[in-house]
């Protein structure tokens, strides 16, 4: 727990932008500025990145189950208005992956993953933090964000990865993280919405995930199934993009929330 609070303590010293508001992609060892922010070369070369706040987002929001600190709580409603009204594109659903110092975004690409993600990890944090007003604010866009992740749906009831509007790519691999949202947000629905069609897709995508994703001989998920339907065994079982986070969070979420 101490080291938790310092931690944070440390992000909001360094990383947090108290002028423009969220925070910085990437620093170096000692919290200066580095010229190349990038975690991947996936990524643009951006300030600020809808993954990162996610990724804030959700330890915020735990770290605050267990201290109700008064600069904690603050914080973490302000990355969800960040979500609901910087990152979000009210126009299409989806979340921007990518801005600059102003939250300008140039860039268009639907992650569905982060979108069906992100739908019940901002659900999450409202509800820790219990203030009615703000889940009045947050609740129609939960249901807004998890829409637009369903056209990411395929006929078998998983999402595919990714698409890039302007450019006419979809990315139709069905990665192994995607998966894992795809059923924790829609449980997410059933459970605080009544949408049994939600349910119905949850479960859809479980068999899928049992069907094609798990190695029942080896242990863990594979990477992903690719477009044509082939099991893609040639990147990582675990790896430094890939371990038992998105799956194993999964799992502990559908025990907890059926208990």
């Amino acid at each position: 727990m101490d080291y938790a609070i310092r931690l944070f303590r440390s992000i909001e010293q360094y990383s947090f932008d108290s002028v423009k508001n969220g925070y910085c992609e990437a620093l170096t060892r000692d919290w200066h500025e580095i010229s190349d922010m990038r975690l991947s070369d996936k990524d643009e070369n951006e300030r600020k990145t809808m993954n990162t706040h996610l990724h804030i987002l959700e330890p915020y929001t735990n770290l605050y189950r267990v201290w109700k600190d008064d600069g904690l709580e603050k914080q973490l409603r302000n990355l969800i208005l960040l979500f609901t009204d910087r990152i979000l594109n009210q126009q299409t659903g989806h979340l921007e992956l990518f801005f600059d110092d102003d939250w300008v975004s140039k860039y268009h690409i639907v992650s569905y993953g982060h979108d069906i993600e992100a739908s019940w990890l901002i659900h999450e944090a409202a509800l820790v933090l219990g203030d009615k007003t703000l889940l009045e604010k947050v609740e129609p866009l939960v249901e807004y964000i998890a829409a637009a992740a369903d056209e990411g749906l395929t006929s078998e009831g998983s999402m595919i990865y990714e698409t890039f509007p302007d450019k006419g790519i979809t990315d139709r691999d069905c990665h192994w993280w995607v998966q894992a949202e795809n059923v924790v947000g829609h449980i997410n629905l059933y459970q605080h919405f009544d949408d049994e069609v939600a349910l119905q897709k949850a479960f859809r995508c479980w068999e899928y995930i049992k069907k094609h994703l798990i190695d029942y001989q080896n242990g863990e998920w594979y990477w992903s199934v690719r477009a044509d339907g082939t099991v893609n065994t040639a990147d990582d079982k675990a790896g430094f993009w890939k371990c038992p986070y998105h799956n194993g969070r999964m799992c502990m979420e559908m025990l907890e929330r059926f208990s």
